[in-house]
């Protein structure tokens, strides 16, 4: 019998991942729930990620993009993707294996329900190569307001529009502060749905340089809330609109 339950499409950007990107797609693949779409969008990686994703055919759709960043990379996925939900998954973190059976029963019970998050955990890749150590952590489970612990209805992401490319870092907070003045609703699960790897090149480390996105980001929000204008008219940077433009 054909499966009549809705599919979530996966989408996990990767940029020279190519030693956690394995397990990263497996996690995806291991859900209990189905039916499930698993897009790999690679971001210019010039080591061997693409060899790692492409290893997983049928089950993975492959796409490659020149480097654009992660929110680029999000959008090109969610462009290829066919799901009535969205789900977002980064290369070196992993999600609990009923991450998304959980979600989607929640999605059951309340059918004006937008976004659905769970509990996140931080576990500590040792660098091999004995460089720089990753901050410390305590290892407690807590609320991921993360992309990689969102599921989204179609519909309800289309409502607020795609990553802004502007932000090297932080698209996430901008998005979601977007979602949160549309008045999208959403639900914070108790359990662990997803374990985020802390190592030395994460991308808070890798983009230390673009820390300071997250100040205007939290402010364009701001600037936005005070002028009581269309969230999707946001300034970032250099101005403009929350499109998917650079």
């Amino acid at each position: 019998m054909r499966d009549s339950r809705p599919l979530v499409s996966t989408v996990i950007p990767v940029h020279n991942c190519e030693s956690h990107l394995a397990e990263a797609i497996e996690s995806v693949l291991a859900q209990t729930y189905g039916p499930t779409e698993v897009i790999v969008v690679d971001d210019g990686s010039t080591d061997g990620s693409a060899r790692v994703a492409k290893g997983f055919a049928p089950a993975v759709r492959y796409c490659f993009q020149p480097n654009a960043g992660a929110a680029a990379a999000r959008n090109r996925g969610v462009a290829l993707a066919a799901g009535s939900f969205f789900a977002f998954l980064d290369a070196d973190d992993l999600w609990m294996e009923d991450k998304l059976a959980l979600q989607m029963e929640a999605f059951g019970w309340d059918p004006q329900l937008d976004l659905a998050f769970g509990h996140i955990i931080q576990f500590r890749t040792p660098d091999p190569a004995g460089g720089k150590q990753s901050p410390e952590f305590d290892g407690k489970p807590m609320p991921g307001f993360s992309v990689c612990t969102m599921l989204v209805k179609r519909e309800s992401f289309f409502r607020v529009g795609p990553f802004a490319r502007r932000w090297r870092v932080g698209e996430f907070v901008d998005w979601y502060s977007r979602a949160q003045e549309k008045g999208l609703r959403h639900l914070m699960l108790p359990e662990v749905v997803t374990r985020r790897r802390v190592h030395a090149a994460n991308m808070g480390i890798r983009e230390h340089g673009s820390r300071p996105d997250y100040a205007r980001i939290l402010k364009a929000a701001l600037d936005r809330r005070r002028a009581g204008g269309p969230p999707h008219q946001s300034a970032g940077p250099t101005g403009g609109s929350e499109d998917d433009t650079p």
